[in-house]
């Protein structure tokens, strides 16, 4: 099998339960040692208890933390004659790098929770951020103020 070129992303397949890709996703990024009934179980279980804490829709609760989360800006390395400097970068060009780290940062923030069962760690993480705090929240607020406080550095932007 030949190696994928940059351009030739592989689309998901939208979940059964909400027809959503970026529900897809997330069941993919919670995902572990390929075991992804458990992880859907996982996801849709949240989502039950998020229609019984908050009366509300879970997948609007879903999308409102996703939207929370998302960075506008990262930094990223690069050297320039002998020194390394962080560089802030936005999203223009690949907002799949987007989608990555708001995912990544929510499980995350999720499993860090001290909550007793996966499912209610979640959807505590999920209902946190969709208010505007947690532990997903907080590290999208320190990528985004370190890339402000080395905006100096954006003309190294490549």
């Amino acid at each position: 099998m030949s190696r994928r070129r940059r351009a030739e992303v592989r689309q998901l397949q939208p979940d059964l339960v909400y027809q959503d890709v970026l529900v897809s996703a997330m069941i993919n990024r919670l995902m572990q040692d390929g075991k992804k009934n458990l992880a859907s179980r996982i996801f849709y279980g949240a989502c039950r208890l998020i229609q019984e804490r908050t009366g509300q829709e879970p997948l609007k609760v879903f999308r409102e933390a996703y939207e929370n989360i998302k960075p506008r800006v990262e930094v990223r390395s690069r050297r320039v004659g002998g020194s390394t400097y962080q560089v802030p970068v936005e999203f223009d060009k690949n907002p799949r790098r987007q989608q990555s780290l708001t995912l990544r940062w929510m499980v995350n923030a999720a499993n860090s929770r001290p909550e007793r069962t996966a499912i209610e760690r979640l959807a505590g993480e999920i209902m946190d951020a969709a208010e505007g705090r947690g532990g997903a929240m907080k590290k999208k607020d320190d990528v985004e103020r370190m890339a402000e406080a080395n905006r100096a550095y954006a003309h190294y932007r490549w």
